[in-house]
């Protein structure tokens, strides 16, 4: 990026909490260890949040919004309500509280197609309304939250996700990804490493970051952070200050995710997620950008700075 790039004033959207099991949240970590400072309720649950950015051009008073994430949505059933202790907060809700309608969003960057990721771009039908999926139904079925809007995820994310290529099938759903698939933007980022060859622990891609960004809008570009799923996706770009931000989903969800051991039992591959963390949080702390965490319910903006002891640390900023 340069300094004719487009920058954007953004705002932090809360799409309300979520419950998870923190030993899933926290894999081979042990609970005594993650416990000291990540409470957890009588079930095991950690309490999460559904962080999302909503983006504006500046200088283009007519341009669309753009926004980077969704959460879980409304859809789940009262007893899936329950499990994940959703509130009923939805991020349509909190883009129209900006003053925002939804059908101004143009464009939603999603990083990886999880029903906590994508599950806000659909809701529940209301009164009168004809359902967009199924086609033609009008009693039931779901309605397109952002009607106006394309959806851009990777390629190979959209294709494991509607595929069943993953551990976990079930956070796949259908009722979220069908009725996307005539807006979708599927980009092709440049993986970090070759396929099939197997990195060392602490060794990083050959070919340099900025080589393997893929421009999707301008001053928004992706780039590919394999591991939790083999498509998710970073989104990073230049804000009215001129500070870089950059969004990393689940690679680190929360700050108690930034050692380089604390992958999810859901990642696919939780050893790749070890190592593109090491040269992600490197790549942060050099270009000096803003990240923003996706799950952390307390403070999720930070700047990455050496701990003095070969890895990184995550100090929150204002």
């Amino acid at each position: 990026m340069n300094d004719t790039t487009t920058h954007y004033r953004w705002s932090l959207l809360r799409a309300g909490s979520l419950l998870l099991d923190g030993g899933g949240m926290f894999g081979v970590v042990p609970r005594v260890v993650w416990n000291r400072t990540v409470p957890c309720d009588n079930q095991g649950r950690i309490t999460l949040a559904h962080n999302c950015l909503l983006l504006k051009a500046v200088g283009q008073e007519n341009a669309g919004r753009i926004l980077i994430e969704s959460g879980s949505g409304d859809k789940f059933d009262e007893k899936n309500r329950a499990i994940f202790g959703l509130t009923g907060d939805t991020v349509g809700q909190a883009v129209t509280k900006t003053g925002c309608a939804c059908e101004q969003i143009e464009h939603v960057f999603v990083s990886h197609l999880h029903f906590d990721h994508v599950g806000g771009l659909t809701r529940r039908l209301r009164p009168g309304e004809t359902a967009n999926w199924p086609p033609g139904n009008g009693g039931e079925g779901v309605k397109i939250t952002f009607p106006n809007a394309k959806v851009i995820v990777q390629r190979r994310e959209w294709e494991d996700a509607t595929g069943g290529q993953s551990v976990m099938t079930r956070t796949y759903l259908h009722e979220n990804l069908l009725p996307l698939r005539d807006r979708l933007h599927l980009v092709d980022a440049p993986l970090p490493f070759a396929p099939g060859y197997h990195p060392k622990r602490d060794e990083s891609p050959s070919l340099a970051l900025a080589h393997r960004q893929v421009e999707v809008l301008p001053g928004i570009e992706v780039f590919s952070i394999p591991g939790h799923t083999w498509g998710q996706q970073a989104i990073v770009f230049l804000d009215e200050r001129g500070r870089g931000v950059v969004f990393g989903a689940d690679l680190i969800p929360t700050a108690a995710h930034v050692g380089a051991a604390y992958n999810l039992a859901y990642d696919v591959e939780p050893y790749t997620s070890t190592v593109t963390r090491r040269w992600f949080l490197q790549a942060v702390a050099e270009n000096d950008w803003l990240l923003v965490l996706d799950h952390e319910p307390g403070n999720p903006l930070c700047k990455v700075k050496p701990d003095g002891k070969g890895w990184w640390m995550l100090v929150p900023e204002a």
